[in-house]
C-alpha cells in the first residue's frame, strides 16, 4: 500500500463475527489501503500481535448500479468470496461514513451481486438484511465416509454440502458432540478448494444451534453465510421450516428461506475507528523482537 499516508480502519462485529473495513477511493471519508498485501491483512487481523479481527474488507466504489464493491480477506491473509456477516459490517461502515445512503445498499462481491437494508439504530448498533442471493444443498455427505468420518465415529447422523456463494460442509450431531477445532481443519483440507464446516444441533422446530470453523480463519463466533447454509440444511432433512433462527456463541441469526434463496437478518455493531502508522504496519509484518540496548 502507499507509504505516505495512514491507514484508517474501523471495526465492527455482526454477533460476535468480527472486522476490520477500509473505505478505499470514496470522496468523503475514503482511505488509502486498497493495495493492502496479504501479509499486511494477515498481520493486522493478528489477535496478539495486531488490531485483532477475523477477517479484513476493502469497500470501493461500486459501479453499473452498485454502491460498493466488497473484497473479502480471511484473517489468513486469503481471499473468500462472501461473508453475510462481514457484507453487513462494511455496509454499516460505508453509511456511517458517508460513502453509502442509509436503506438498501446494493454491493458486488466475489460471490455475486446482495441487497442489504440497513438501519441505524444509535450508539453504534445497527441492523441488517442481506438478500443472501442463491443456495444449493448440492450433495448428500456419506456420515460414515470422508470428509464425515473425521469427526469420529457416531458423532455425526447426517452431512451434506451446501454452497451460499462460498463452500459449506454441514454436519448434524450425532450420538456424541465432536470437537471441531480439532475435526473442523481436517475436514476443510479434504474439501478441494477447502471448506466452512458447521456443526449443528436441532433445538426447537425453528431454532438451530451452531458452531463454526471458518475457512482461512479458525474458530468464530458466528458466521452468516453458515447460517444459511445451516438452516437449508436442516430444511432439507426435514427439521426446519422457512424461518429458522441460528443461534452461535455470539448471538442468534434469522435465515428466511425461499426454493433456492435466502435471506439474513441481525444486528452490527461498530467497536471503533484504529489508525495505524504505515511504517508500524510494516513493523507488524515483520513482527521484530527487538534486542534489549546493550549496558552502557
Amino acid at each position: 500500500m502507499r507509504r505516505d499516508r495512514a491507514l484508517v480502519l474501523s471495526k465492527h462485529h455482526g454477533s460476535g463475527n468480527d472486522f476490520l473495513v477500509v473505505l478505499a477511493g470514496f470522496a468523503t471519508g475514503g482511505q488509502s489501503g486498497a493495495d493492502l498485501s496479504s501479509e499486511e491483512v494477515r498481520a493486522l487481523c493478528s489477535r496478539h500481535r495486531g488490531v485483532g479481527a477475523d477477517g479484513l474488507i476493502i469497500g470501493t466504489p461500486g459501479r453499473d448500479g452498485a454502491q460498493l464493491e466488497m473484497l473479502l480477506f480471511n484473517a489468513d491473509g486469503s481471499t473468500a468470496e462472501m461473508s453475510g456477516n462481514g457484507i453487513r459490517c462494511l455496509v454499516q461502515a460505508a453509511v456511517t461514513k458517508g460513502a453509502a445512503p442509509e436503506g438498501v445498499v446494493v454491493v458486488d462481491t466475489g460471490g455475486g451481486r446482495r441487497r442489504v437494508a440497513y438501519r441505524d439504530a444509535g450508539d453504534g448498533l445497527g441492523f441488517a438484511e442481506v438478500d443472501m442471493g442463491r443456495f444449493s444443498v448440492s450433495e448428500t455427505l456419506d456420515p460414515h465416509g470422508r470428509p464425515v468420518s473425521l469427526a469420529g465415529a457416531g458423532a455425526v447422523s447426517r452431512a451434506c454440502a451446501v454452497s451460499v456463494g462460498n463452500p459449506h460442509v454441514v454436519l448434524l450431531q450425532g450420538e456424541s458432540r465432536p470437537d471441531l477445532e480439532q475435526c473442523g481443519p481436517l475436514i476443510e483440507a479434504s474439501v478441494p478448494g477447502g471448506a466452512n464446516v458447521e456443526l449443528v444441533q436441532l433445538r426447537t422446530s425453528g431454532e438451530l444451534s451452531m458452531e463454526v470453523w471458518e475457512r482461512g480463519v479458525g474458530m468464530t463466533e458466528a458466521c452468516g453465510t453458515g447460517a444459511v447454509a445451516a438452516a437449508a440444511a436442516a430444511r432439507t432433512w426435514g427439521l426446519v421450516d422457512s424461518v429458522v433462527d441460528v443461534t452461535t456463541a455470539g448471538g442468534t441469526l434469522r435465515v428466511t428461506l425461499a426454493s433456492d434463496s435466502a435471506t439474513l437478518a441481525g444486528p452490527t455493531r461498530f467497536v471503533a475507528d484504529v489508525t495505524v502508522d504505515t511504517g508500524h504496519l510494516q513493523g507488524l509484518v515483520t513482527d521484530r523482537i527487538e534486542e534489549p540496548a546493550p549496558a552502557p
